[in-house]
């Protein structure tokens, strides 16, 4: 497992806010929700997202955007349009004045706008939830990124188009599943990019040695590794490993490896309801006290804390 896999690994969409989302101009969202990851298909006609703290970034038919969260912006017809509309955390719908739309704009299954065939459409798909691993691959991303058909094209659209609206036992499912594919495909896409600016660990994937030695620590966190183990499997002595790990990923080896083993563990914990030791033993601690010394160390909150949070 390389790294951007590992970090799709975890938490995956379950339940996602899908909808397909039909205008006419003048149309304005705002959008509120301060959901971790949202994904916009642009399918017909054209559209606008408006962060509060960037530029206005075009949307033209098959381009896709993935905006981070929890930061709020705007998607109109026009960056000038005033909002119409305000969509607030858990998917809550109201006008800009706090009255509730009260399903004024619903258009059936998953659909929502001005009419059905209306001359801009949309699908959206939003990450309700936020988990630690999803956190370090929002960690690596801008606060709004896009992909044009000219470097990408999307094969799920006709199906994500078709299937959104479907109304089926385990809908929810097939729509969840199609989502984490959609991410994976566009986030490996623009990952490839120059301009992406990609984490440095993406980048020491590529390096023979450090490369060899993070998939090691993805794979098999619970080894009792050790710079020595790890600099054996990649062949090469111990110091020349902590270095050059440490140039191309920017901490050393076990740093990572500690991250990596702590946000697994607040991903299981919120994920779970497996015990703290059992959890331990997973992820290459040798005691339920051993990770919880660790994990408030480094987070601020014993893991008990951070499981009734996220409850």
């Amino acid at each position: 497992m390389d790294a951007l896999a590992g970090l799709l690994e975890g938490p995956r969409a379950r339940g996602a806010f899908m909808i397909r989302a039909c205008f006419d101009p003048p149309w304005s969202v705002r959008v509120e929700d301060r959901a971790p990851l949202t994904v916009v298909l642009q399918v017909r006609g054209d559209s606008w997202i408006v962060p509060d703290g960037g530029d206005p970034v075009r949307l033209r038919a098959g381009d896709l955007a993935i905006t981070r969260g929890p930061d709020p912006y705007t998607c109109a017809d026009d960056p000038a349009t005033p909002p119409q509309a305000v969509i607030l955390p858990g998917g809550e719908c109201t006008y800009p004045d706090g009255r509730s739309l009260k399903g004024h704009w619903d258009l059936g299954v998953r659909s929502w706008g001005d009419r059905l065939d209306g001359s801009t459409v949309m699908l959206i798909g939003t990450y309700m939830m936020q988990g630690e691993v999803h956190g370090r691959l929002l960690d690596a991303l801008p606060p709004l990124l896009t992909l044009t058909p000219e470097v990408w094209e999307c094969p799920l659209t006709p199906i994500l188009a078709e299937e959104i609206v479907r109304d089926e036992p385990g809908q929810e499912v097939v729509l969840d599943r199609l989502l984490d594919l959609l991410v994976i495909a566009a986030l490996r896409a623009w990952f490839s990019r120059p301009e992406a600016e990609a984490p440095a660990w993406y980048g020491a994937l590529a390096d023979p040695v450090v490369g060899r030695v993070l998939r090691l620590l993805q794979d098999d966190p619970a080894h009792p590794w050790t710079v020595a183990t790890l600099a054996a499997k990649a062949g090469v002595s111990r110091a020349a490993l902590a270095r050059r790990f440490s140039d191309l990923v920017g901490e050393p080896p076990m740093t990572y490896l500690t991250g990596w083993r702590l946000a697994l563990a607040a991903d299981r914990l919120r994920e779970s309801d497996d015990t703290l030791e059992a959890i331990a033993r997973q992820i290459g601690y040798g005691s339920a006290f051993a990770l919880s010394s660790a994990f408030k160390r480094v987070y601020g909150i014993s893991p008990q804390e951070h499981r009734a949070r996220a409850a």
